[in-house]
Parts: C-alpha cells; structure tokens; sequence
C-alpha cells in the first residue's frame, strides 16, 4: 500500500518508516503540514497518517481541507496521550481512526490494514486480473493458481500496474509511487523490476499480461483487451 505519513519528530519517524518499509508498504514521507497538505492533494494514497502538532498547517486543518476537497482517503490520526479534545475534533472532522504516542508499529500497521478495508469493502484487498490474482493483505501472488514469489518491490508494481488495467503508467509516475520522489529519474529500475515480473508469471500463464508501451511507460492489459 502507498501511504503518506506526515512527522516532524524525526526519531519517530524514521523509526515509523523503517517499520512500514519492513512490512512492504511504500511510504511518501514528510516533516511539515505545508507539503504533507500539498502531497494529500496531488497524489493518490492509500491512506494518510498524520501528526497533529507540526509546524505550517496542523494535522487537524489538513484533515478539514481534505474533507473538504472531496478527498476521502482514509486518515489515522497520531495524538498525544493526553490529548482527548483533539481527538475528539478529529473524529468529528472526518479522521477514520487515531493512535495515541507513544504506539507499535506493529499496532499502526494493524491500524492501516482495518480503515483501507472499511474505506474500500475487503473485495478491494484482492485484485484478480486475467489470470492473475494479488492479496494486498496477505501480499501473496497467484498466476492460474501457482503461487508466484515476488520482493517487496515486484509485488510493489505489480498491484500499482493491476489496480488499473488497460492505464498506462509512464516511468516517471512509477518511480515516484513505488521508489520515492527523490529517486534518481534516468535509472532503469523500472524496467528490469518489470523484466523480472514477466519472467516469474509468464512461464505460469501471464504471457502479454505485463505490457510495455513505447516511448511511455507500462500497463496491465485488460481481459478483453488483444495482446
């Protein structure tokens, strides 16, 4: 999953980050409510966490614009313990749930997992395309019903590619959803990681599924679509 997470105690956060990679989420980091209000509103995640203290915009002002924008994207809101007003204004301004500090990140993960599945209905944690089947949950991979093994960043691009199928994803908007913003952009990581997601589902049934577009980018083909 693609999560921003909005911090600015940076002990914290680069503790929270390391958990999330560890648990195969790809993770848009920030330490201010300026750019963490202005990466909500330009990027589709999956869900936000977001601080409430941060210097420029407040957690709670974010959340409200949000909100107000239309953007119903799941929020967790971090709090301090004693911070029971606050909460209490988030809920009410449209946040989907809260973690008080100090927490685990094994909790906030937990966290993450239940607002997505109540944001979308547990239908969205499988995307089943052509002959291939991905469980965001349990990050697992079936091609025709063979397990496919996959590292965290074919499994990564893989379901960035089969959340929409037949869309065509250039380079760029690759590298920026599964490698970060700050990854350098003439690199050729995205195609070798695609190169190794054909050679583990086509020799299973996923021949074509994987598409290259010339000049553009990538796709996963759609079922009625010609190869």
């Amino acid at each position: 999953m693609n999560v921003l997470y909005v911090e600015d105690e940076e002990k914290i956060a680069n503790f929270v980050c390391m958990g999330l990679k560890e648990q195969g989420f790809v993770v848009d980091y920030c330490d201010n409510g300026n750019d963490g209000y202005g990466r909500a509103m330009d990027n589709e995640y999956d869900a936000i966490v977001l601080d409430i203290v941060l210097p420029g915009k407040d957690g709670l002002s974010i959340l409200k614009h949000l909100r107000k924008g239309g953007r119903n994207v799941p929020v967790i809101l971090l709090t301090a313990r004693n911070e029971l007003d606050d909460r209490i204004e988030g809920l009410h301004l449209g946040a989907d749930d809260y973690l008080a500090k100090p927490f685990f990140v094994e909790e906030l993960v937990a966290r993450i997992y239940a607002v997505v599945r109540r944001a979308s209905g547990s239908g969205q944690n499988i995307l089943s395309v052509g002959p291939v089947k991905l469980d965001r949950v349990l990050r697992e991979v079936t091609c025709d019903r063979h397990t496919v093994e996959l590292t965290t960043r074919e499994f990564n691009l893989l379901e960035y590619l089969m959340r929409s199928p037949g869309r065509v994803l250039t380079r760029t908007q690759i590298l920026e959803h599964i490698w970060g913003y700050d990854f350098n952009p003439n690199t050729n990581v995205v195609d070798v990681c695609i190169q190794r997601i054909r050679k583990k589902i086509e020799p299973i049934g996923g021949m074509g599924w994987v598409e290259s577009v010339r000049g553009v980018g990538y796709r996963f083909r759609k079922p009625d679509s010609p190869s």
